[in-house]
Protein backbone atom coordinates (compact mmCIF):
# COMPACT_ATOMS: atom_id res chain seq x y z
CA UNK A 1 0.00 0.00 0.00
CA UNK A 2 1.12 3.46 -0.85
CA UNK A 3 0.66 7.05 0.64
CA UNK A 4 -0.24 9.92 -1.64
CA UNK A 5 0.84 13.46 -0.92
CA UNK A 6 -0.71 16.65 -2.00
CA UNK A 7 -0.17 16.58 -5.54
CA UNK A 8 -1.69 13.43 -5.70
CA UNK A 9 2.34 11.52 -6.12
CA UNK A 10 2.56 8.09 -4.86
CA UNK A 11 4.97 8.45 -1.64
CA UNK A 12 6.71 4.89 -0.88
CA UNK A 13 8.11 4.90 2.63
CA UNK A 14 11.63 3.69 2.85
CA UNK A 15 13.03 0.09 3.64
CA UNK A 16 13.92 0.03 6.98
CA UNK A 17 17.86 -0.52 7.08
CA UNK A 18 18.47 -4.60 8.11
CA UNK A 19 20.16 -4.97 11.02
CA UNK A 20 24.17 -6.03 11.10
CA UNK A 21 24.42 -9.55 10.93
CA UNK A 22 26.56 -10.50 14.58
CA UNK A 23 30.41 -10.79 14.30
CA UNK A 24 30.52 -14.73 14.79
CA UNK A 25 27.90 -15.14 11.60
CA UNK A 26 30.13 -12.53 9.69
CA UNK A 27 33.52 -14.54 10.83
CA UNK A 28 31.43 -17.66 10.56
CA UNK A 29 30.50 -16.61 6.41
CA UNK A 30 33.93 -15.17 5.50
CA UNK A 31 35.51 -18.35 6.55
CA UNK A 32 33.01 -20.49 4.29
CA UNK A 33 33.23 -17.94 1.48
CA UNK A 34 37.01 -18.31 1.66
CA UNK A 35 37.05 -22.13 1.84
CA UNK A 36 34.39 -22.09 -1.17
CA UNK A 37 36.43 -19.99 -3.33
CA UNK A 38 40.23 -20.44 -3.22
CA UNK A 39 40.83 -23.62 -0.06
CA UNK A 40 37.97 -26.18 -0.15
CA UNK A 41 39.79 -28.85 -2.53
CA UNK A 42 43.25 -28.12 -0.58
CA UNK A 43 41.54 -28.72 2.91
CA UNK A 44 39.77 -31.69 2.15
CA UNK A 45 43.08 -33.32 1.01
CA UNK A 46 45.06 -31.93 3.80
CA UNK A 47 42.24 -32.89 6.13
CA UNK A 48 42.09 -36.87 4.42
CA UNK A 49 46.02 -37.03 4.81
CA UNK A 50 46.30 -35.88 8.14
CA UNK A 51 43.15 -38.21 9.21
CA UNK A 52 45.66 -41.06 7.67
CA UNK A 53 48.62 -39.74 9.55
CA UNK A 54 47.02 -39.90 13.06
CA UNK A 55 45.79 -43.32 11.84
CA UNK A 56 49.16 -44.69 11.33
CA UNK A 57 50.51 -43.36 14.49
CA UNK A 58 47.74 -44.17 16.72
CA UNK A 59 46.78 -47.46 15.05
CA UNK A 60 49.30 -48.58 12.86
CA UNK A 61 47.84 -52.25 13.64
CA UNK A 62 45.06 -51.00 11.45
CA UNK A 63 47.75 -50.52 8.33
CA UNK A 64 49.74 -52.78 9.01
CA UNK A 65 48.90 -55.95 10.82
CA UNK A 66 52.48 -58.00 11.09
CA UNK A 67 54.96 -57.65 13.69
CA UNK A 68 57.40 -55.23 12.99
CA UNK A 69 60.21 -57.59 14.93
CA UNK A 70 59.81 -60.51 13.46
CA UNK A 71 61.33 -62.07 10.07
CA UNK A 72 58.55 -63.10 7.24
CA UNK A 73 61.26 -63.99 4.77
CA UNK A 74 64.65 -63.85 3.66
CA UNK A 75 66.64 -61.15 4.29
CA UNK A 76 67.30 -58.07 1.50
CA UNK A 77 64.65 -58.81 -0.72
CA UNK A 78 63.80 -55.92 -3.23
CA UNK A 79 59.97 -54.34 -3.20
CA UNK A 80 57.87 -56.77 -4.99
CA UNK A 81 54.33 -57.36 -4.68
CA UNK A 82 54.97 -59.78 -1.45
CA UNK A 83 57.07 -56.74 0.18
CA UNK A 84 56.04 -53.81 -1.42
CA UNK A 85 58.62 -51.95 0.58
CA UNK A 86 61.05 -55.32 0.70
CA UNK A 87 62.65 -56.86 3.41
CA UNK A 88 65.66 -55.59 5.90
CA UNK A 89 68.90 -57.37 6.54
CA UNK A 90 67.14 -59.64 8.92
CA UNK A 91 64.19 -60.21 6.93
CA UNK A 92 61.75 -58.26 8.80
CA UNK A 93 59.14 -56.13 6.10
CA UNK A 94 60.05 -52.37 5.49
CA UNK A 95 56.86 -51.54 5.01
CA UNK A 96 55.78 -52.72 8.55
CA UNK A 97 58.20 -51.32 10.58
CA UNK A 98 57.47 -47.78 8.56
CA UNK A 99 54.06 -47.86 9.81
CA UNK A 100 55.15 -49.16 13.38
CA UNK A 101 57.71 -46.45 13.44
CA UNK A 102 55.63 -43.74 12.84
CA UNK A 103 54.45 -44.08 16.62
CA UNK A 104 57.47 -42.80 18.78
CA UNK A 105 58.34 -39.92 16.23
CA UNK A 106 54.71 -38.35 15.51
CA UNK A 107 54.34 -39.40 19.72
CA UNK A 108 57.61 -37.11 20.54
CA UNK A 109 56.70 -34.24 18.11
CA UNK A 110 53.12 -33.39 19.09
CA UNK A 111 54.06 -33.95 22.53
CA UNK A 112 57.33 -32.07 22.86
CA UNK A 113 55.17 -29.55 20.78
CA UNK A 114 52.27 -28.93 23.49
CA UNK A 115 55.04 -28.69 26.29
CA UNK A 116 56.70 -25.87 24.23
CA UNK A 117 53.27 -24.04 23.43
CA UNK A 118 52.45 -24.30 26.82
CA UNK A 119 55.58 -22.94 28.45
CA UNK A 120 56.73 -20.82 25.42
CA UNK A 121 53.22 -18.78 25.44
CA UNK A 122 53.63 -18.42 29.36
CA UNK A 123 57.31 -17.27 29.14
CA UNK A 124 55.91 -14.78 26.13
CA UNK A 125 53.35 -13.12 28.22
CA UNK A 126 55.30 -13.33 31.52
CA UNK A 127 57.96 -10.95 28.96
CA UNK A 128 55.82 -9.14 27.50
CA UNK A 129 53.49 -7.97 30.52
CA UNK A 130 55.78 -7.62 33.31
CA UNK A 131 58.62 -4.86 33.15
CA UNK A 132 62.20 -4.10 34.78
CA UNK A 133 64.06 -7.16 35.63
CA UNK A 134 61.91 -9.87 35.63
CA UNK A 135 61.12 -8.92 32.11
CA UNK A 136 64.28 -8.73 30.87
CA UNK A 137 65.72 -12.12 32.38
CA UNK A 138 63.05 -13.89 30.44
CA UNK A 139 64.19 -12.26 27.32
CA UNK A 140 67.92 -12.45 27.90
CA UNK A 141 67.49 -16.34 28.76
CA UNK A 142 65.42 -16.92 25.20
CA UNK A 143 67.64 -14.48 23.50
CA UNK A 144 70.88 -16.76 24.44
CA UNK A 145 68.72 -20.43 23.47
CA UNK A 146 67.55 -18.34 20.46
CA UNK A 147 71.10 -18.41 19.51
CA UNK A 148 71.66 -21.86 19.55
CA UNK A 149 70.00 -24.38 17.09
CA UNK A 150 67.33 -26.15 18.24
CA UNK A 151 69.20 -29.92 17.54
CA UNK A 152 71.72 -28.18 20.03
CA UNK A 153 69.26 -28.11 22.67
CA UNK A 154 67.49 -30.96 22.11
CA UNK A 155 71.24 -33.05 22.00
CA UNK A 156 72.37 -31.23 25.58
CA UNK A 157 68.90 -31.95 26.84
CA UNK A 158 69.29 -36.18 26.26
CA UNK A 159 72.79 -35.95 27.44
CA UNK A 160 71.05 -34.91 30.70
CA UNK A 161 67.75 -36.43 30.97
CA UNK A 162 68.87 -39.78 29.21
CA UNK A 163 68.03 -41.55 26.35
CA UNK A 164 64.27 -43.13 25.51
CA UNK A 165 60.94 -41.77 24.52
CA UNK A 166 60.18 -39.55 26.72
CA UNK A 167 63.91 -38.18 26.57
CA UNK A 168 63.20 -36.96 22.59
CA UNK A 169 59.47 -35.85 24.42
CA UNK A 170 61.21 -33.49 26.67
CA UNK A 171 63.68 -32.03 24.36
CA UNK A 172 61.80 -31.33 21.80
CA UNK A 173 59.91 -29.30 24.04
CA UNK A 174 62.74 -27.36 25.26
CA UNK A 175 64.29 -26.84 21.87
CA UNK A 176 61.43 -25.09 20.90
CA UNK A 177 60.47 -23.14 23.37
CA UNK A 178 62.10 -20.02 22.23
CA UNK A 179 60.06 -20.07 18.58
CA UNK A 180 56.50 -19.77 20.54
CA UNK A 181 57.86 -17.32 23.32
CA UNK A 182 59.49 -14.64 20.97
CA UNK A 183 56.25 -14.48 18.81
CA UNK A 184 53.90 -14.18 22.09
CA UNK A 185 56.38 -11.81 23.21
CA UNK A 186 56.17 -9.64 19.98
CA UNK A 187 52.33 -9.39 20.01
CA UNK A 188 52.18 -8.87 23.63
CA UNK A 189 53.93 -5.63 23.09
CA UNK A 190 51.90 -4.62 20.23
CA UNK A 191 48.55 -5.83 21.77
CA UNK A 192 49.21 -4.43 25.27
CA UNK A 193 48.13 -0.36 24.08
CA UNK A 194 45.56 -1.46 22.17
CA UNK A 195 42.22 0.27 22.89
CA UNK A 196 40.10 -2.42 23.91
CA UNK A 197 43.38 -3.21 26.55
CA UNK A 198 43.41 -0.23 27.77
CA UNK A 199 39.53 0.12 28.31
CA UNK A 200 39.48 -3.29 30.18
CA UNK A 201 42.16 -1.92 32.55
CA UNK A 202 40.21 1.40 33.25
CA UNK A 203 36.99 -0.83 34.18
CA UNK A 204 39.00 -2.30 36.69
CA UNK A 205 39.91 -5.75 35.02
CA UNK A 206 42.74 -8.01 36.87
CA UNK A 207 45.57 -8.66 34.54
CA UNK A 208 44.65 -12.54 34.29
CA UNK A 209 41.14 -11.22 33.01
CA UNK A 210 42.75 -9.13 30.38
CA UNK A 211 45.03 -11.87 29.42
CA UNK A 212 42.30 -14.80 28.96
CA UNK A 213 39.43 -12.77 27.60
CA UNK A 214 41.54 -10.05 25.31
CA UNK A 215 45.16 -11.08 25.15
CA UNK A 216 44.95 -14.97 24.30
CA UNK A 217 42.13 -14.81 21.74
CA UNK A 218 44.11 -12.52 19.35
CA UNK A 219 47.23 -14.52 20.02
CA UNK A 220 45.29 -17.37 19.12
CA UNK A 221 46.00 -17.46 15.26
CA UNK A 222 49.89 -16.57 15.72
CA UNK A 223 50.16 -19.84 18.03
CA UNK A 224 48.17 -22.26 15.96
CA UNK A 225 50.21 -21.41 12.87
CA UNK A 226 53.68 -21.77 14.67
CA UNK A 227 52.55 -24.96 16.39
CA UNK A 228 51.21 -26.41 13.21
CA UNK A 229 54.54 -25.61 11.34
CA UNK A 230 56.75 -26.22 14.25
CA UNK A 231 55.38 -30.24 14.09
CA UNK A 232 57.19 -30.45 10.96
CA UNK A 233 60.76 -29.14 12.72
CA UNK A 234 60.20 -31.43 15.67
CA UNK A 235 59.56 -33.98 13.09
CA UNK A 236 63.01 -33.82 11.86
CA UNK A 237 64.84 -33.39 15.54
CA UNK A 238 63.06 -36.17 16.48
CA UNK A 239 64.20 -38.52 13.99
CA UNK A 240 67.85 -36.92 14.31
CA UNK A 241 67.80 -37.79 17.90
CA UNK A 242 66.64 -41.46 17.19
CA UNK A 243 69.13 -41.63 14.09
CA UNK A 244 72.29 -40.80 16.42
CA UNK A 245 70.38 -43.49 19.16
CA UNK A 246 69.11 -41.87 22.11
CA UNK A 247 65.48 -42.93 20.93
CA UNK A 248 64.02 -46.35 20.62
CA UNK A 249 65.91 -49.31 20.82
CA UNK A 250 66.76 -52.49 18.29
CA UNK A 251 64.66 -54.51 17.16
CA UNK A 252 61.46 -51.94 17.67
CA UNK A 253 60.96 -50.03 14.72
CA UNK A 254 61.70 -46.27 14.73
CA UNK A 255 61.67 -44.12 11.54
CA UNK A 256 65.32 -42.80 12.87
CA UNK A 257 66.79 -46.27 13.78
CA UNK A 258 65.84 -47.91 10.79
CA UNK A 259 66.88 -44.91 8.88
CA UNK A 260 70.74 -45.16 10.83
CA UNK A 261 70.43 -49.29 10.85
CA UNK A 262 70.27 -49.34 6.83
CA UNK A 263 72.68 -46.54 6.29
CA UNK A 264 75.58 -49.93 5.46
CA UNK A 265 73.49 -51.05 2.86
CA UNK A 266 72.81 -48.05 0.88
CA UNK A 267 74.38 -49.52 -2.51
CA UNK A 268 72.67 -53.28 -2.06
CA UNK A 269 69.89 -52.68 -0.22
CA UNK A 270 68.87 -48.97 -0.97
CA UNK A 271 65.11 -49.33 0.74
CA UNK A 272 65.76 -50.10 3.84
CA UNK A 273 66.65 -46.95 4.46
CA UNK A 274 64.98 -44.90 1.85
CA UNK A 275 61.64 -45.27 2.54
CA UNK A 276 61.90 -44.06 6.17
CA UNK A 277 63.29 -41.25 4.97
CA UNK A 278 60.64 -40.88 2.57
CA UNK A 279 58.14 -40.77 5.55
CA UNK A 280 59.92 -38.19 7.31
CA UNK A 281 60.28 -35.69 4.48
CA UNK A 282 56.80 -35.88 3.57
CA UNK A 283 55.64 -35.67 7.34
CA UNK A 284 57.27 -32.67 7.25
CA UNK A 285 55.91 -31.20 4.35
CA UNK A 286 52.70 -31.74 5.46
CA UNK A 287 53.13 -29.99 8.56
CA UNK A 288 54.82 -27.08 6.50
CA UNK A 289 51.31 -27.13 3.92
CA UNK A 290 49.20 -27.58 7.28
CA UNK A 291 50.64 -24.33 9.01
CA UNK A 292 50.44 -22.38 5.32
CA UNK A 293 46.88 -23.19 5.20
CA UNK A 294 45.97 -22.93 8.73
CA UNK A 295 47.68 -18.98 8.54
CA UNK A 296 45.78 -18.46 5.01
CA UNK A 297 42.43 -19.67 6.87
CA UNK A 298 42.91 -18.04 10.65
CA UNK A 299 44.47 -14.52 8.83
CA UNK A 300 42.19 -11.67 9.30
CA UNK A 301 43.31 -9.68 6.82
CA UNK A 302 42.54 -12.54 4.55
CA UNK A 303 38.94 -12.55 5.85
CA UNK A 304 38.27 -8.90 5.65
CA UNK A 305 39.37 -9.30 1.74
CA UNK A 306 37.10 -12.66 1.31
CA UNK A 307 33.94 -10.21 2.89
CA UNK A 308 34.61 -7.26 -0.04
CA UNK A 309 34.65 -9.89 -2.51
CA UNK A 310 38.50 -9.48 -3.13
CA UNK A 311 39.37 -12.59 -2.76
CA UNK A 312 41.59 -13.72 -6.16
CA UNK A 313 40.48 -17.47 -7.57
Amino acid sequence: MTATDRQGADVTPAPLPRPPAAPSRRRFSAATAMFARGGLVSGVVLAVLVIFLVVVAVFPGLIASGDPTASVSGAFQPPSGDHWFGTDDLGRDVLTRAVWGAHPILLASVVGILIATVAGVSLGLLGGLARGFVSGLVMRVLDVMLALPALLIALMVVAIVGTGVTSIVIAVGVAYIPAFARVVYGSVQRLRTADYVAAAKLFGASRLRTVVRHLLPNLATEIAVVASSAIGWAVLTAATLSFLGFGVALPAPDWGVDLSSGGQYLETAWWISTFPGLAITATILLSNYLGDYVGSVLDPRRMVRVRRGSLPN
